[in-house]
């Protein structure tokens, strides 16, 4: 099996939770398109096929300092006191929550890898292909897709365990993302190869 990395992103309280900031939203996509029971399953399944797991949150300090205060996303998160680290609402969601050795990459951008430790971890465990799914497809999913392409891992989107604020924003997520990486299910996936 090729050294695998499952990354389970942005799927926090504050964002994946039905009640949580983005309830209206995000909330109401990862309800109906079942993304938490699916990421659970695949969770299952990297775990026993011995990928590595990783999971990437969005998060600030309680002052915001890490923020960009001209950002059209985070500007936002400063007002609505959203996204501060060692809140509920940065946790991950408790139906897919991680292990004790797992990893947990913070990071303060729409991008995974922006300024964060996952290339790192990839390089001392000499990751080979990068298994991506989050909330949003098209921010942090469309995101790391791109640049693990560019960084020249295999990247493999579990379609079914990501979710955008509405149906066309995820559908032109995927249909953008085929360009860098497999578009695949979590049932149809092969672990072990």
């Amino acid at each position: 099996m090729k050294t695998t990395l499952l990354l389970v992103m942005d799927m926090m309280n504050d964002i994946a939770a039905e009640n949580g900031f983005s309830a209206g939203t995000y909330g109401v996509e990862v309800k109906a398109r079942n993304v938490l029971a699916n990421t659970a399953r695949a969770l299952a399944a990297a775990r026993a096929a011995g990928a590595l797991v990783g999971y990437v949150r969005v998060g600030f300090s309680a002052d915001y300092r890490e923020a960009p205060q001209d950002s059209p996303i985070f500007s936002g998160a400063r007002k609505n006191r959203i996204f501060q680290l060692g809140t509920w609402g940065t946790a991950v969601h408790p139906a897919v929550a991680p292990e004790p050795h797992d990893f947990d990459i913070v990071k303060h951008r729409v991008s995974p890898f922006y300024g964060t430790a996952l290339e790192p971890i990839c390089r001392a465990h000499r990751v080979e292909r990068l298994v991506l799914c989050g909330v949003s497809t098209n921010g942090v999913v469309h995101s790391g897709a791109r640049e693990a392409h560019d960084r020249d891992y295999e990247c493999i989107i579990l379609e079914d365990c990501c979710a955008g604020a509405t149906p066309e924003e995820h559908a032109h997520a995927i249909a953008c993302l085929g360009r860098y990486a497999r578009v695949t299910t979590s049932d149809a996936f092969a672990w072990r190869v």
